[in-house]
C-alpha cells in the first residue's frame, strides 16, 4: 500500500508542476483529467500487453476508491472545506440551502431515474424502474469536494456562493437517506421502508450526524481556547476529524455531516478571538495543504478508475445523455424554489438570491467522487455494470466540462446577479 500511495503521489506532485508551470488550470480540473488520460492510455496498451494492464488493474483496485475516499479522506476534505464557511452568510443563506438540499435532490432523483429508465428501454438494454431510480440517488446530490475545489479560482457574489457550497455541504445525509430506502426497497424480496423508517432513518444519520459535529467542535473550542501552542492546536483538530469520524461510524450517524458542522464552529472560532494571530495562520495554512494533497490524490485516483471500470461505449454514452439531463433536472429542481417559494424576495434573516443566479447555480452543481464511491458499493443485484460506467461519464462531463467553464458562466451571468 505504500508503494502504491508513493507512486500515485509522485504522479500527482508531477501533474502539479505541469499545471502550475504550464496550463494554469482549475487543478481539480487538471488533475482528474492526468488521471483519465493515464487510465485511457493504460486501456490503449492493455491491448498489446494484457499482463501491464491486468497489474495497474489490480493496484489501483488495492486502492479500494470508495474505501479510500468515504472511510479515509472525505472527512479531512469536509473539515477543511468548512473552516472557510461563515457562519453568518451561512444563516442567511438557510432557507434557500434547506430546499436545494432537501426538494431539489428528491426532484432531481426522480427526473434523472425516470430519464435513465427511458434510455436504457431505448437502447435495448431495459433496467426496471427502482434501480433506476437509486441512480438517480447516487447522481442527484453536488458533490462538496468537487464544489469548493472548482469555486477556489472562482469569485463569485458571496450570497449564491454561500449558496452552493452550503448546499453541497448539507445534501449529503438527505443522499445517504434516499440511497439507502431505494436500496431496500430495489432489494430482491426486501422489506418497503415505512414513512417512519424513512424518518428515523433521516433523523439517525442526518440530526445525529448535526449534533456529534456540534459536540466535537464544542469539545475542540474548548481545548483551544485554554492553550496557545499552535503544534497541539493543529493535533487536536487532526484528533477532531480522525476521532470524530471513528466516533459518527461507531455510533452509525453520519460523519460527513459532523465533519462539516465541526470545521464550521472550529473555523468561526479561529476568527472570534479562540486563539492567537500566529496560531490561526498555522491552522489556516496546514490545513489549505492538507486539502490541496487529498484533493489532488483523490482526483487523480478518480481518473485512475477507467482502469477498473474500463469503457464500455454503450454505458459511457448514455452517461453523457444523463450527464446533460442532470443539468436540466437541476435547473427545473433549482428553479421551483428560487421563482415558486419566493427566494429571490429578501425576508427577515434570510439574503436574496439575485437575477443571474439560477444558471450559476445549476452550471456550478457539480458530481464528483460521492457519486462515483456509492456506485460502487451497489450490490451486484443493482446493475452496476451498468451504472458505474454511467456515473464515471457523468462524473467526467461534470468536472471536465462544467469545470472548466464554470467560469465563463460566472462572467457571463454575473452582471446580472449584481444588479
Amino acid at each position: 500500500m505504500f508503494t502504491l500511495l508513493s507512486i500515485l503521489l509522485t504522479l500527482t506532485a508531477l501533474a502539479s508542476y505541469l499545471n502550475v508551470r504550464f496550463f494554469r488550470l482549475p487543478s481539480g480540473v487538471f488533475f482528474l483529467a492526468q488521471g483519465a488520460i493515464a487510465g485511457a492510455g493504460v486501456l490503449v496498451a492493455g491491448r498489446y500487453s494484457p499482463v501491464f494492464a491486468a497489474d495497474v488493474k489490480r493496484a489501483v483496485e488495492q486502492l479500494d476508491f470508495a474505501n479510500f475516499l468515504m472511510d479515509h479522506v472525505l472527512g479531512f476534505l469536509l473539515f477543511a472545506g468548512a473552516l472557510h464557511v461563515r457562519a453568518a452568510a451561512l444563516r442567511q443563506a438557510a432557507r434557500g440551502v434547506t430546499l436545494f438540499a432537501t426538494f431539489g435532490t428528491a426532484l432531481t432523483t426522480a427526473l434523472v431515474g425516470a430519464l435513465a429508465y427511458g434510455l436504457l428501454h431505448l437502447a435495448g438494454t431495459p433496467v426496471p424502474l427502482l434501480p433506476c431510480l437509486l441512480l438517480g440517488a447516487v447522481l442527484a446530490p453536488t458533490d462538496p469536494v468537487a464544489v469548493m475545489g472548482i469555486m477556489k479560482v472562482n469569485q463569485l457574489d458571496t450570497n449564491i456562493e454561500t449558496h452552493l457550497i452550503g448546499e453541497s455541504l448539507f445534501n449529503d445525509g438527505v443522499g445517504v437517506v434516499f440511497f439507502t430506502v431505494l436500496l431496500a426497497l430495489a432489494a430482491p424480496g426486501g422489506a418497503a421502508p415505512t414513512a417512519g423508517g424513512a424518518g428515523l432513518l433521516l433523523l439517525r444519520e442526518a440530526g445525529g450526524g448535526l449534533l456529534a459535529g456540534a459536540l466535537i467542535g464544542f469539545v475542540g473550542y474548548r481545548m483551544m481556547r485554554r492553550i496557545d501552542h499552535f503544534q497541539t492546536e493543529i493535533l487536536i483538530t487532526l484528533a477532531m476529524v480522525m476521532g470524530g469520524y471513528a466516533f459518527c461510524h461507531s455510533i452509525h450517524v453520519s460523519g460527513p455531516l459532523a465533519m462539516v458542522v465541526a470545521g464550521i464552529l472550529t473555523g468561526n472560532g479561529l476568527h472570534h478571538g479562540v486563539v492567537s494571530d500566529v496560531t490561526r495562520d498555522y491552522l489556516e495554512k496546514f490545513w489549505e495543504v492538507v486539502d490541496e494533497v487529498l484533493n489532488a490524490l483523490l482526483f487523480v485516483l478518480l481518473g485512475l478508475e477507467l482502469v477498473v471500470i474500463g469503457l464500455p461505449l454503450l454505458y459511457f454514452g448514455l452517461g453523457l445523455v444523463v450527464a446533460l439531463g442532470l443539468v436540466v433536472a437541476r435547473w427545473i429542481s433549482l428553479a421551483l424554489p428560487i421563482y415558486g417559494l419566493g427566494l429571490r424576495r429578501a425576508r427577515a434573516g434570510y439574503a436574496s438570491l439575485p437575477p443571474g443566479s439560477l444558471p450559476i447555480l445549476t452550471w456550478g452543481g457539480l458530481r464528483g467522487g460521492i457519486s462515483l464511491a456509492l456506485a460502487l458499493a451497489l450490490p451486484t443485484a443493482q446493475y452496476p455494470s451498468v451504472f458505474v460506467p454511467m456515473t464515471l461519464a457523468v462524473v467526467l462531463f461534470s468536472i471536465l466540462v462544467q469545470g472548466l467553464t464554470l467560469g465563463k458562466v460566472i462572467k457571463r451571468f454575473s452582471g446580472r446577479a449584481n444588479t
